[in-house]
């Protein structure tokens, strides 16, 4: 392990992650907002400004890693208006030059699309969506990212980013030298990430308060959901003994790539799997054991035992 480990929080990352998941729908079956989420806000949308938030599905995906670049390099602060207004009027030579170190591909052509597509469209998504729940969601992610930069002081980089993610386990990366862990609140339970040339950035989920204490917590849920299928429950004793790729479970386990990636998805939510990620983003899944201790004590906990 030769990286280095920060801890950043923003409500810009938030506005990002918001937006990409209402434009994309991506992983949204899996997150704890669920798809009516996207009918809700979609219905208080005026008709116009939905038909150009539209516009942004047809993009390429990849983009959200320009714009997750200029995040990171933020000189004017938190605020998310100065922000925008600072990508209205940046030269686009300016925004290649601060991405293009950690994205070798990366064109001056690109940031200018990129700038001038996306700005519009977020100041719209600002005003119509996220400046109303931003009050609520600043307080969650400051606490908690002040809670891991406390760890960072008491465990190792390696561990922290395990525990902050729920089971990502950065290793064989040689490449890496910075790795920027970023709560958020949309995206739960899913931990994201992008790899850059020498950067790495994750974010985690950070879940929000139950309203109900005699409703049973989501995180509990989520792991009594993941372990209700007899074939998840086969999946985890085969990942105990060592990693495996897919590709391995493919073969191993007789099932095809599309159920596999449903059910490790499930596993992965619920805490219940470590991702192995090493040199060219290979992936590999094993048992986390953390994982079965911690459904000992939700479990415990909403028992009151």
């Amino acid at each position: 392990m030769n990286y280095e480990v920060k801890v950043d929080v923003s409500p810009i990352y938030e506005l990002l992650g918001s937006f990409m998941v209402y434009i994309s729908k991506k992983w949204v079956r899996n997150l704890d907002i669920g798809p009516e989420w996207i009918s809700e806000v979609a219905n208080k949308l005026a008709p116009e400004v939905s038909a150009a938030l539209s516009q942004a599905a047809a993009w390429p995906f990849d983009d959200y890693d320009v714009l997750y670049a200029w995040a990171i390099h933020r000189n004017n602060g938190d605020s998310v208006p100065n922000f925008l207004e600072c990508l209205y009027e940046t030269p686009e030579d300016v925004l290649y030059a601060a991405a293009s170190p950690y994205l070798p591909d990366f064109t001056v052509e690109e940031a200018r699309r990129i700038r001038d597509h996306y700005t519009p469209l977020l100041e719209l998504w600002y005003e119509h969506y996220f400046k109303n729940i931003e009050p609520d969601i600043i307080p969650l992610i400051e606490e908690d990212a002040l809670e891991k930069r406390i760890l960072l002081t008491k465990m190792d980089p390696l561990s922290l980013v395990e525990y902050a993610s729920g089971g990502l386990v950065i290793e064989n990366a040689p490449e890496v030298q910075t790795i920027v862990l970023f709560p958020t609140v949309h995206n739960r339970p899913i931990n994201a990430y992008c790899y850059y040339k020498k950067m790495m950035l994750i974010q985690y989920p950070v879940d929000v308060p139950e309203e109900d204490e005699d409703e049973p917590p989501t995180c509990l849920l989520r792991m009594t959901h993941a372990l209700s299928d007899p074939k998840r429950l086969r999946l985890l004793r085969y990942v105990a003994e060592k990693p495996h790729s897919l590709k391995e479970m493919i073969r191993d386990l007789d099932q095809s790539e599309e159920l596999l990636k449903h059910h490790l998805m499930i596993l992965r939510v619920a805490g219940l799997l470590r991702i192995h990620l090493g040199v060219e983003e290979k992936e590999k899944f094993s048992i986390r054991p953390d994982g079965a201790s911690e459904l000992q004590m939700f479990l415990e906990s909403y028992m009151r035992l």
